[in-house]
């Protein structure tokens, strides 16, 4: 390894007390694996997700009221009636997804969310990439400085989210429609495990945890707040595989209603 320059001697993997070698990992092991599939899985979602918020077609099915997350609340004035209740307030361009009032904020709590950065910033940024293999960088600031100081709002973003959550919740009961009144299909089943699931990522959030149990002096004081605590605690040790298991059913639920809307296939129905 060259020499550091005088502005990076002593920081980072420059620091004159690391092991002056070539190799920038001495580990023999496949330790690039993790990393590569979690970019690969983020980049999935991200250009399907993408893909879809701008395609404006086939995310609402007439006849059964299935609406896509994506597409949640429906505010555009090429919403027709996929808007219900909610006023159409946003003209229909190409570049304004029909559901612009959430999706900002969706993608807010989950690009701010601990494990979403704790994994981006290894796979992505490389900060580190995994244990025993060096920074390409040789500054560390951390989320001090913008803008990874903005992370800090994740707190504020979990409100909205819960907020989102609701809605997403009345699409899924919405759903139980048919031309001829109730019904139940299997398009109900996608869209209520997605709400469940939506549920359990967002209340296993490490601002949740805080929101419930954070700031109190003594849980004997507040029985019911403490046991509250707990259970958000069992969901936060599972909260990495909530985060997964929510991109894979957001775009389940989003390519079956797709899938409907456009007749490609037809609604398996139990009810209705």
């Amino acid at each position: 390894m060259s020499a550091p320059t005088a502005d990076r001697r002593g920081t980072g993997v420059f620091s004159p007390t690391r092991a002056q070698i070539t190799q920038r990992t001495l580990r023999t092991d496949a330790w690039w694996k993790s990393p590569l599939l979690t970019d690969l899985g983020f980049a999935a979602f991200v250009i399907y997700a993408t893909v879809r918020a701008f395609q404006q077609d086939h995310f609402f099915v007439p006849a059964y009221h299935y609406l896509t997350p994506f597409y949640s609340p429906c505010i555009s004035t090429g919403c027709g009636e996929a808007s219900g209740f909610w006023p159409q307030i946003l003209p229909n361009v190409w570049w304004l997804p029909y559901a612009a009032a959430s999706l900002p904020f969706l993608l807010l709590f989950r690009l701010t969310c601990y494990y979403y950065r704790g994994a981006y910033y290894r796979s992505v940024w490389q900060s580190p990439t995994a244990c025993a293999v060096a920074e390409p960088r040789a500054k560390y600031t951390g989320e001090t400085k913008f803008p990874l100081i903005v992370q800090n709002t994740h707190r504020y973003f979990f409100y909205i989210a819960g907020i989102i959550s609701v809605i997403n919740t009345y699409d899924a009961i919405e759903a139980f429609h048919s031309p001829s009144g109730f019904g139940f299909g299997l398009g109900n089943i996608v869209l209520i495990v997605n709400v469940v699931m939506l549920w359990v990522y967002t209340l296993s959030c490490h601002s949740c945890r805080h929101v419930v149990g954070g700031r109190l002096k003594h849980f004997s004081k507040h029985p019911v707040r403490y046991w509250l605590w707990g259970q958000v605690s069992k969901l936060n040790t599972r909260h990495k595989l909530y985060a997964w298991i929510t991109l894979g059913t957001l775009m389940l639920t989003d390519f079956y209603v797709m899938l409907v809307a456009s007749g490609t296939i037809t609604d398996l129905r139990f009810i209705g």
